[in-house]
């Protein structure tokens, strides 16, 4: 008998340690700390994500900014990687990243017809645009400047008086070289083309006696045959366009870009892509 309560004692001391020891390790859990909760995406970056694609104009032609290999179709550069870091707050894998070609003259087309999302394409901010576009906050800041060939004795934009300009259709280097041209009583013409290689083969060939665009655009054509001149006009800041209307995902890349700015991972940006 005395036996018999013995193992009846200690199969009830057993079950009593089991309850106590599921007893601590729930308590336990509960104190664990708690994932933290997803940020709540604005309607314009949520609708994104909801599409689970994010379709962005990009340069094609634009060395460190936006420049497509011929062989493989992939993009790469400082415009590319931003894209990517956009994608990547709004909860969009890197590979649903639709990257599109776009020119001065495509880019504010394909974002009011609804094709593209956003453009991130050395797109100047300008008060005419704003009135067009949604922009956020400048990621960098440029100015117009001018490449010629270094046989053709161009010192200054002085040096160019009957000489003619070859720039970007759409672009706003026309304007900037016009209106220093008309300050220093300069008289330039201009020629257009759709794409910055085909200026650049145009000043080659001798169809124009210099390319002009904003001046980290052209440090990408520069050779040892071409010098950018000194001459620098019109500051211009790029900004991330969107439709008209997407304010609140205008004002959730703006968050990003400050956010960027602040944890020091636009200035490595820029230096990967030597824009700095």
């Amino acid at each position: 008998m005395k036996k018999s309560a013995l193992l009846v004692l200690l199969a009830l001391s057993l079950v009593l340690g089991a309850f106590a020891l599921a007893g601590c390790g729930a308590k336990e859990e509960a104190a664990a700390p708690e994932t933290e909760p997803a940020v709540e995406l604005p309607a314009g970056a949520k609708a994104i994500k909801d599409a689970g694609v994010l379709r962005v104009g990009v340069k094609a032609d634009v060395p460190n900014f936006g420049l497509q290999d011929a062989a493989t179709g992939e993009f790469a550069g400082m415009e590319i990687d931003l894209a990517k870091a956009i994608a990547k707050r709004i909860g969009i894998a890197e590979d649903k990243v639709k990257f599109e070609a776009v020119t001065a003259k495509t880019r504010g087309p394909l974002l009011d017809n609804g094709q593209l999302d956003l453009v991130i394409a050395t797109f100047t901010i300008k008060p005419e645009r704003l009135e067009q576009w949604n922009f956020s906050k400048p990621y960098y800041q440029d100015e117009v400047g001018l490449l010629v060939k270094n046989s053709s004795g161009i010192k200054s934009l002085a040096d160019l008086n009957g000489k003619t300009v070859g720039v970007a259709q759409g672009a706003t280097s026309h304007d900037a070289v016009q209106a220093e041209a008309d300050k220093a009583g300069v008289k330039v013409t201009f020629l257009e083309f759709a794409t910055y290689p085909e200026i650049n083969a145009a000043l080659e060939s001798g169809r124009v006696d210099a390319f002009s665009v904003d001046k980290s655009i052209l440090s990408g054509y520069l050779t040892e045959n071409s010098t950018i001149l000194p001459d620098g006009f019109s500051p211009q800041d790029y900004g991330i366009a969107s439709k008209k209307g997407t304010d609140d995902l205008t004002t959730f890349i703006n968050g990003m870009l400050a956010e960027m700015e602040t944890n020091g991972e636009m200035k490595t940006l820029l230096e990967k892509w030597s824009l700095n």
